[in-house]
């Protein structure tokens, strides 16, 4: 581990920020990070100290604030932190698995300033769906939330964590997600961390993934949405190779915000915050970076060690390090972390061998 640097005008400002404001949850799905639980937990962040949280960052960036879980919902404060949120200037959104969105709480969410809920839609019907999260009858329910949340007019995207057993249907849930009205679809790759340790064999291999980003790259073109790969750094390889075989140049006009951004954003432009206030660079990486508890976040941010680390992709091992595409791509950290317990060695899941 190095030792932490002194925090330069190079450092980059957190765009995205993630907080898991409860662990506390109504469902029990089988790729959970959390392994969620059914009350909240009694060192969660209380609402003063998220408020004080909200106002460190909001003291120095503007990021996106996604307040997840577990299921936000459950978290008696969400309206209030997402209001405080609003007024400090941050962009808040809500990661939700749609079930508890009624009628009212659409119109609340959109009354305290949510710009943007996601809803987690794990199959294209009922079936696989419910199997997925666990509970009979809550693809109907994210239905109906999703309905009352354009009955309220709130923007929605539709999240999707592939794994082999949704993977067939992964061009009828984005056709779903279109016939909804969804702003934006965006994929997860599972990351075997938590409970999804426990569906390892679920993680599709690394062949399909490459078909899988490769046929994502293909229907970008052919969709008004917004197609977003998200724990599935190897698209911004794929994007460069497709683009360079068709001859186009990657740009804002023709790739949209892909071409600005790059794969892992975690430490860099993303990271996760826990329920009781620890900071990593995702949600499925557990390198603690510090706890806001202890320091500020923009101490931790600008002077974490393992920040620092995940910054520099010339630190990256094996052939991630050898690789071309190493700053744009930078590999799955968590899924290095995971497979040998060091977060710069190469990423497992991918089947690219570097021209260096």
């Amino acid at each position: 581990m190095h030792k932490a640097h002194p925090h330069t005008n190079k450092t980059p400002l957190p765009r995205l920020i993630a907080w898991e404001i409860t662990r506390n949850c109504n469902l029990d799905c089988l790729h959970c990070r959390a392994s969620s639980v059914k009350q909240c937990e009694p060192d969660e962040l209380t609402t003063e100290e998220g408020k004080a949280l909200i106002d460190n960052i909001a003291g120095f960036a503007k990021p996106v604030l996604i307040l997840s879980g577990g299921e936000p919902l459950e978290r008696p404060d969400v309206y209030e932190l997402a209001a405080y949120g609003d007024k400090a200037g941050l962009r808040v959104v809500l990661a939700t698995n749609g079930t508890l969105v009624s009628r009212e709480a659409a119109q609340k969410l959109k009354d305290v300033g949510i710009k943007r809920v996601s809803i987690s839609i794990d199959g294209a019907c009922a079936k696989s769906h419910d199997a997925f999260r666990g509970l009979t009858g809550c693809f109907d329910q994210a239905l109906a939330g999703i309905e009352n949340l354009k009955a309220a007019g709130l923007s929605f995207q539709i999240n999707t964590t592939i794994t082999k057993r949704n993977l067939t249907e992964i061009p009828a849930i984005a056709d779903l997600g279109i016939g909804l009205g969804a702003d934006a679809l965006h994929i997860f790759l599972l990351v075997p961390t938590g409970r999804g340790k426990e569906i390892e064999g679920d993680e599709i291999p690394p062949e399909e993934y490459e078909r899988v980003l490769n046929w994502f790259y293909d229907k970008q073109k052919e969709v008004t949405i917004s197609l977003k790969a998200t724990c599935a750094p190897h698209y911004f390889r794929i994007m460069r190779q497709r683009a360079r075989q068709e001859g186009i140049k990657i740009t804002p006009q023709t790739h949209g915000f892909e071409a600005m951004t790059k794969g892992c954003l975690g430490g860099s432009g993303f990271c996760f915050i826990s329920y009781k206030g620890d900071v990593c660079p995702c949600g499925y990486l557990p390198a603690l970076a510090g706890n806001v508890r202890k320091q500020s976040f923009k101490d931790i941010w600008f002077n974490s060690a393992v920040f620092a680390d995940m910054r520099d992709a010339n630190l990256l091992k094996g052939k991630c390090g050898r690789c071309e595409y190493r700053k744009v791509c930078a590999g799955c950290r968590a899924r290095a972390y995971a497979a040998t317990g060091d977060y710069l060695e190469e990423e497992p899941y991918c089947t690219y061998q570097p021209q260096g």
